[in-house]
């Protein structure tokens, strides 16, 4: 009889406190660590050489939207391909519980604008089979998982069920009576597992509206009022437990930066404020938020900033693009099938007013988008161009150029946007600040689009393998730990003696990130793009190796974490 289920031999380990690396040996047995330090092999039932290896604790994403993935993917990826062990759903207020069933078709729908979640694939790969948000969680409980599941308590779903979705989008004032029946919805979810309570709050018109509802007015999560946050930053007070996820932005950001230490404040929980984002043509954003959250931590203001650490940039035809909500008149020339798109983006009659509302808040400008793969003989020669540089060759104005070769290309062409710090540095402030998490992947959603969930791997080559920006200890304990403890994950992000063996196993030198791919593997026939990872020796979850040499093993070790354990 062996010892131990898996002995991990001679890797250097980073146990995620950011203390120094020690180079050893990591014992686990009944899908816990056992021993670390000086381990026999021969005691393992399994043993795996990390000789020139890194040993660490799985990584922690705390934004995803694999609310509906989840039920037909179990490893969530693309994060489980990169060492992500443990993901937080339902964030930005978004989710499917409670739902009552006349209103699945509007969630769904709902999703596939907001976050780009494709309509069929939610259709066939959901099932559908709870209405409350504890038969959700129960749902969940029962779908095989290859990662660890911390549920948020997402509230959009809640104020449609208790306000009506009018009245919801039209931000009208909830009464006594409805605050309480939110705060009782909101307990009743806790009670079963939930860990915490998310929203985004953007405007529901102008420069920074880039997530609207699939009819093209705003989320409901968008009006809700200020007294509503409090009254249910009050029911964490209450339970002393759980985190508060979001995304804050009504166009006066000294309201806004208050608004939020007010609920970090009233609540006494961790708020993660979403996002700190560094800008190249705008270089002092980043930074006045890293101030900001600077004081916060001096006041013991428990605000916590999740910053994009990813260079990952968005690769799109118009015939899906979703994120030039924004502007009225392209929003509206992005909405519908692709022959109504088509249709709408050849109209010449639209084309002034196009020209005159550019979009801009969630990318770069229009004429940096670059042109990056031309469908047609007519088009090509614009390969690889920018829409600015294309422009003035033809002679056109951006907006005709970028729409012209769209349409000739039948709505086609592969357009690219760089992320917004583009070149330069600036990233490195954002990945340097000590106490800002990383990540912010979006996975799950946005999947025509971005590959950010990347991230950790990315984390590894660039910021410290390449740019030696952060070290390796700092890096997992930033890709961990500290996620791990500021939402809630009871007894994760770390490698210790007792705790829960999420653990990896990877090749410093030779981790590295996979091509940009088209993969046809949702539900419904439709597709996605992925970026894979190599270099991961083995990722084991609660015990279980579920990635061996790059590999799912289709092992299903992960657990739903009710109440972060």
């Amino acid at each position: 009889m062996s010892t131990y289920d898996i002995v991990i031999k001679d890797g250097m380990i980073f146990d995620g406190t950011g203390a120094p690396r020690v180079r050893g040996d990591v014992g686990i047995a009944g899908g816990k660590i056992a021993a670390t330090g000086r381990v026999d092999a021969r005691e393992g039932a399994k043993v795996v050489d990390a000789s020139g290896m890194h040993i660490a604790p799985g990584f922690v994403d705390l934004h995803t939207h694999y609310d509906a993935q989840v039920f037909w993917d179990p490893y969530c990826t693309l994060s489980g391909w990169h060492g992500i062990t443990s993901v937080a759903i339902g964030n930005c207020g978004f989710g499917f519980a409670p739902v009552d069933p006349d209103m699945r078709e509007y969630a769904m729908r709902s999703m596939t604008r907001v976050e780009a979640i494709p309509y069929e694939s939610m259709r066939q790969g959901m099932p559908w089979d709870w209405v409350t948000f504890p038969e959700y969680l129960d749902s969940l409980e029962r779908t095989p998982k290859a990662l660890n599941i911390l549920p948020y308590v997402p509230i959009g779903p809640m104020l449609v069920m208790v306000l009506g979705l009018d009245d919801a989008k039209d931000g009208r004032m909830p009464t006594v009576g409805e605050h309480e029946m939110l705060a009782k919805l909101v307990h009743e979810a806790m009670d079963a597992g939930g860990c915490g309570w998310s929203a985004q709050r953007l405007p529901p018109t102008g420069p920074a509206a880039v997530q609207r509802d699939w009819d093209g007015t705003p989320m409901p999560t968008d009006m809700m009022n200020d007294e509503t946050a409090l009254v249910l930053a009050r029911v964490l007070a209450e339970r002393n437990e759980g985190v508060v996820q979001m995304t804050l932005t009504s166009g006066n950001v000294a309201h806004d930066l208050a608004h939020l230490e007010e609920i970090a404040s009233i609540s006494g929980r961790p708020l993660l404020h979403n996002v700190v984002q560094a800008f190249e043509d705008k270089p002092n954003i980043h930074r006045r938020q890293i101030e900001w959250l600077e004081r916060c931590r001096e006041q013991g203001v428990p605000v916590y900033g999740q910053g994009v650490t990813s260079d990952a940039g968005f690769t799109f035809t118009l015939e899906d693009w979703n994120l030039y909500d924004d502007s009225e008149a392209w929003m509206e020339a992005c909405m519908g099938d692709k022959a109504e798109r088509l249709a709408k983006m050849a109209d010449p009659d639209r084309r002034q007013a196009l020209k005159d509302t550019l979009p801009r808040t969630a990318t770069a400008p229009l004429d940096t988008v670059t042109i990056l793969s031309p469908r047609t003989e007519s088009t090509e020669r614009y390969r690889e161009m920018s829409v600015g540089q294309a422009a003035e060759i033809a002679g056109k104005h951006p907006v005709d150029l970028m729409l012209d070769v769209a349409v000739t290309d039948g709505l086609d062409t592969l357009f690219f946007v760089a992320p917004p710090q583009g070149n330069s540095n600036l990233l490195r402030d954002v990945v340097q600040y000590p106490h800002m998490l990383f990540g912010v992947s979006d996975g799950g959603a946005h999947t025509k689009f971005l590959t950010a969930g990347r991230y950790p791997t990315e984390t590894l080559t660039e910021h410290v393998r390449e740019n030696h920006w952060i070290t390796y200890e700092e890096a997992h304990r930033r890709l961990s730990a500290l996620p791990a403890q500021l939402a809630g994950f009871r007894d994760r992000g770390l490698i210790r003696n007792g705790g829960p063996a999420d653990v990896l196993v990877y090749d410093p030198e030779n981790l590295e990130i996979g091509p940009n791919e088209v993969v046809h593997d949702l539900p419904g026939g439709e597709w996605r793009r992925v970026q894979r990872a190599s270099g991961y020796r083995s990722v084991i979850v609660n015990g279980q190796e579920t990635i061996s040499e790059d590999t799912q093993t289709e092992t299903y070790s992960g657990h739903l974490l009710r109440h972060g354990g």
